[in-house]
């Protein structure tokens, strides 16, 4: 398999471990399929299949220059001892009418891990398979959960070098405390003066900055990326899309062939893209539910047909979600646009340009076919958060409670029967402080670690062994820096 830029200025083709490798696309595209797979998708045996098989079946697809004993050793590594659940994503029993889809059971207790332990070994192998001899540079920005998982996933990993920029007070304190307590010779987390989409905008004007990426090539390092925007990232997320279908057949809660309907909380719209890839592969997804914060530039865009990042920014209790400029949505468009580079080159224009953009109606009228959306205020999440809990006993971070709260009431309005998984992103002690307000309906005088105590004896159910790592943890002293000084803080960590 080939993959090219969604804004085809990049002429050549590259091969997947090539474009893992590299992460972004030279003209500031992202890299997607030249020709996506076409599968027949083993519906009837997924219920019978491990995660790791799974896994194994659609690396495969997409990764198809790396050996069979390559990607079962890549695999087979990422999921192993370091999760505290043997399923890897286990599907909860319906609560509410929906499933839960955990994803939070690695070692940095959010979806993240997912494909942040197979990255690592897959760039690992890449950088084998295409006898690359620089040290390739992480480079991300993150708004919480991204930093610790590319941090835990790539710590000491020779020839790499982890560098995390996050906005300055806009990341929880447990995600602030699991980025600053990573230990690692080649790990770097450093906060901004601003938010995440300063951040992000900031890691992608870099990697576009020829001159620097010349420097660092004169010193033996290329940039790579742990975003989603890395198809080496976005891929693995795919996979739980088909372990939790296979999981539903096989408690027969529905058959083979049967559509599910995914809700999905969204920032940057890796997650939820990766499950219209699972349907373009076969998988019978009947809608994909789009759930944002009160940062519902999403939301608007699904309804409307405009995406517009000129509005005020909010820090909510949710900050994965504090996301204006989502950087997947090119690679969607790219796809309902029948691939043509000429009009994802004059969207993204605009949105950089403009800060906004209108698709076509054609384009919006496929969009409907597959997305619904919609958001929810801070309050609206605290009161699902207990809500859930009060009538189940089942405890859900904020992140989950924005698409619980978006598929209770899609359900009432559009009376869609289909069953539907939720896509639960992060346990709920990495927001100790959000489950406890939302329970006890006022806010607790601690934070971060004295407040993933207290939670534990309110709910009095015994921690996972990953959310107890988490508590023996010594967190450095945190550094600040403005945006304009990203570059010549990169060019001090690597002494060029």
């Amino acid at each position: 398999m080939q993959y090219r830029s969604t804004r085809g200025k990049m002429k050549e083709s590259l091969n997947s471990a090539q474009a893992v490798i590299k992460g972004l696309a030279p003209d500031g595209g992202l890299y997607v399929p030249v020709n996506f797979t076409q599968v027949k998708l083993p519906l009837t045996k997924l219920s019978q299949m491990t995660y790791q098989e799974i896994a194994e079946m659609v690396l495969g697809w997409f990764f198809d220059d790396f050996t069979h004993d390559q990607l079962y050793k890549v695999v087979n590594d990422a999921y192993g001892s370091q999760w505290d659940q043997q399923q890897i994503a286990p599907l909860s029993v319906a609560h509410d009418g929906n499933y839960y889809l955990e994803l939070f059971h690695g070692p940095t207790l959010a979806f993240k891990d997912i494909a942040l332990q197979v990255l690592p070994r897959l760039m690992t192998q890449a950088i084998k398979n295409e006898h690359n001899d620089h040290q390739i540079v992480i480079l991300t920005a993150t708004s919480g959960d991204t930093g610790t998982a590319s941090m835990r996933g790539f710590r000491d990993l020779s020839g790499t070098q982890v560098i995390v920029f996050y906005p300055h007070g806009g990341v929880s304190p447990v995600q602030l405390k699991q980025m600053l307590g990573q230990r690692g010779t080649n790990l770097s987390a450093i906060a901004i003066e601003g938010n995440f989409d300063d951040a992000q905008t900031a890691v992608k004007n870099i990697f576009n900055d020829l001159s620097f990426n010349q420097r660092l090539l004169d010193n033996h390092y290329q940039f790579s990326s742990a975003n989603s925007m890395n198809i080496g990232r976005l891929i693995p997320q795919i996979v739980y899309y088909f372990s939790a279908y296979g999981q539903l057949v096989h408690r027969q809660a529905i058959k083979p062939g049967d559509p599910v309907n995914f809700t999905v909380p969204t920032g940057n719209f890796g997650d939820i893209l990766a499950g219209y890839y699972a349907k373009k592969l076969g998988l019978p997804i009947h809608k994909l539910i789009c759930a944002s914060n009160e940062n519902n530039v999403l939301t608007d865009f699904f309804t409307s047909g405009q995406y517009n990042r000129k509005r005020p920014f909010h820090l909510t209790n949710a900050p994965a979600m504090d996301i204006l400029v989502s950087s997947n949505l090119e690679r969607l468009l790219f796809d309902v646009a029948n691939e043509n580079e000429s009009t994802i080159q004059v969207l993204m224009q605009q949105l950089s340009e403009d800060g906004s953009y209108s698709v076509s109606s054609d384009i919006k009228a496929k969009l409907d076919q597959t997305f619904a959306a919609g958001f929810a205020t801070q309050d609206e999440v605290r009161s699902e958060i207990k809500r859930i809990y009060t009538d189940d006993g089942y405890l859900i971070d904020p992140h989950t409670a924005v698409a619980s709260y978006v598929a209770h009431q899609y359900r009432q309005k559009q009376h869609d029967s289909t069953p539907n998984v939720i896509v639960s992103t992060a346990s709920p002690y990495k927001f100790p402080e959000t489950a406890i307000y939302a329970l006890n309906d006022q806010k607790t005088a601690v934070t971060g670690i004295p407040a993933i105590k207290e939670l534990q004896s309110i709910i009095d159910q015994p921690l996972d062994s990953n959310v107890q790592t988490l508590l023996k943890m010594t967190a450095r002293e945190e550094r600040v820096i403005n945006p304009s000084s990203m570059e010549k803080t990169i060019a001090k960590i690597l002494g060029i």
